[in-house]
């Protein structure tokens, strides 16, 4: 069982930037793959980043590209998502979650862990 803690939400203006850490109770033996999701009222959730744990290969949702950035510590026990030129559609509750098999970006549903969630708030 592998707990996933999320941490360095927050209130911006618009343009700011933000890091959004995701904390692993323990090195995750046999996961795959790490992502960042997000949900805004209303609205599903959907797929922000993912990031390989063994290779890599970050992969950005169009809405984010250039902007966002998803790494992890060689401990692979710490993931990030370094959030730049925010806007208010960036908005959002962001969670951290984890997969056994490979990354999917549109399948919410298919990962294996969650964390609790860390508000975003990004003002015009």
């Amino acid at each position: 069982q592998v707990q996933l803690v999320e941490s360095g939400g927050g209130s911006v203006q618009a343009g700011g930037s933000l890091r959004l850490s995701c904390a692993a109770s323990t090195y995750a033996y046999g996961i795959e793959c790490m992502a960042w999701f997000r949900q805004a009222p209303g609205k599903e959730r959907e797929g922000v980043a993912t990031l390989y744990t063994e290779v890599g290969s970050p992969y950005y949702a169009d809405s984010v590209k250039g902007r966002f950035t998803i790494s992890q510590d060689n401990a692979k026990t710490t993931m990030w998502l370094q959030m730049n030129s925010l806007k208010p559609e960036d908005t959002a509750m962001y969670y951290c979650a984890a997969r056994y098999l490979s990354c999917d970006l549109g399948q919410p549903l298919k990962y294996d862990y969650w964390g609790q969630g860390t508000q975003v708030t990004v003002s015009s």
